[in-house]
């Protein structure tokens, strides 16, 4: 079973796009290999797709704290609020019809109250200077954990409907 047999590319997309609209995040559906399933995105910051132009960066902060992530949320059956390598909120839902875990639902790209951006940390790994890391991650925005905690609310009772639809078939 895939994601694609729950919905369409398509509603999967208008749903990562519903998810933006209501909190700013950068929200993308993966499969179980961690990849994307829809072409959606739009950036929440303008660090990130700096960080991810870096064949390191996103191999080593983007990739490694989705994967990480969703493992454990695979592993618990539950959702988390955690922060990225370079200090950033990354909310993941994992979905499940029955016991398949068929990938998760993630939204990523502010800062939680009291999170903060890495430089050293995002120098070390991409190479991107740090005074450019800064002026990068100067404008990005804030998430209070309630907030986030009420996107991962959203997308789990949006996924509780999607797969009731699809068990009803």
């Amino acid at each position: 079973m895939e994601l694609t047999d729950l919905l369409s590319l398509e509603k999967w997309k208008e749903f990562e796009e519903e998810i933006t609209r209501r909190s700013g995040l950068d929200a993308n559906v993966f499969g179980i290999d961690g990849v994307r399933i829809t072409d959606y995105k739009n950036w929440a910051n303008r660090l990130c797709p700096a960080i991810k132009a870096t064949d390191k960066g996103q191999s080593y902060i983007c990739a490694v704290a989705h994967m990480n992530l969703a493992t454990q949320a695979k592993q618990s059956h539950a959702s988390l609020i955690e922060e990225c390598d370079a200090g950033l909120v990354k909310i993941i839902v994992p979905v499940f019809v029955k016991d398949e875990f068929l990938g998760a639902v993630g939204a990523c790209g502010m800062l939680l109250d009291e999170g903060e951006v890495d430089p050293f940390l995002i120098n070390m790994t991409t190479g991107i200077n740090e005074a450019e890391i800064e002026k990068l991650a100067s404008d990005i925005g804030r998430i209070p954990r309630e907030k986030a905690q009420s996107v991962l609310a959203y997308v789990e009772t949006e996924l509780f409907e999607i797969i009731s639809e699809y068990n009803k078939k």
